[in-house]
């Protein structure tokens, strides 16, 4: 396989708006290598989470194919795509999507049961991630006893636990104060030179798309390198 993690080939998705045809994407094509940080940038309703849906199987294309780890993921059943995200992908929201019965550290191991791996190893294996983004006093905190960035921090120690080759972070910073944010980027962005994760980012926030190595913009359906 080379060096690449995600590709996507002339991918295109539109959606019906009443008697209209509303083209979201037109022929994108562009490449994420290993260990590569990227920010799409846009105004709102640009597209950018449709991209980031398509790019990790969560939606199909209208036209178009995605590769993850080499293998077209549209070309998979819903249980061989399952696995394969849960391989090779991790996801990171604005909002936390933590499970508010489990601990910090039960919500981190859940990826990694669902893997197949013994609770004792992935215990082991949460716990060492959460001790990596500060939280080694908060593992047996419900989410409701964390703070806003605790929380987004254990939900990317959760989409990080499995090793995956890539993270899809949606506005992973947009319901935070200024200083949180901050924190959140120092954390990603060290786990990104800890464990070569690629890194692709959907944000508002320009201070944070600075920081990565590519800023792409979403313009009219088109994806176009950032100067």
């Amino acid at each position: 396989m080379n060096n690449s993690v995600i590709s996507c080939h002339q991918l295109q998705k539109s959606f019906d708006d009443g008697h209209l045809q509303v083209d979201v994407l037109k022929n994108i094509d562009f490449t994420v290598n290993a260990g590569e940080r990227i920010a799409i940038v846009g105004q709102s309703g640009s597209g950018k989470s449709t991209l980031l849906h398509l790019l990790g199987g969560l939606d199909a294309p209208n036209q178009g194919k995605v590769q993850i780890a080499g293998k077209n993921i549209y070309q998979m059943n819903a249980t061989e795509a399952g696995r394969w995200r849960n391989q090779y992908l991790g996801f990171v929201y604005q909002f936390h999507h933590l499970l508010a019965e489990f601990t910090a550290l039960e919500n981190v191991c859940m990826p990694l049961l669902i893997r197949g791996l013994s609770v004792k190893q992935a215990c082991q294996q949460a716990t060492d991630l959460l001790n990596k983004v500060g939280l080694s006093a908060r593992l047996a905190h419900k989410p409701s006893e964390l703070s806003g960035g605790e929380r987004q921090r254990t939900a990317i120690a959760r989409a990080l636990v499995t090793q995956p080759l890539c993270l899809l972070a949606d506005e992973p910073t947009g319901n935070l104060d200024s200083e949180t944010a901050r924190q959140v980027y120092e954390t990603l962005l060290e786990l990104n030179q800890a464990m070569n994760t690629s890194i692709i980012i959907v944000t508002h926030d320009l201070k944070l798309a600075s920081q990565m190595d590519r800023v792409l913009r979403l313009v009219d359906g088109n994806l176009e390198e950032s100067k």
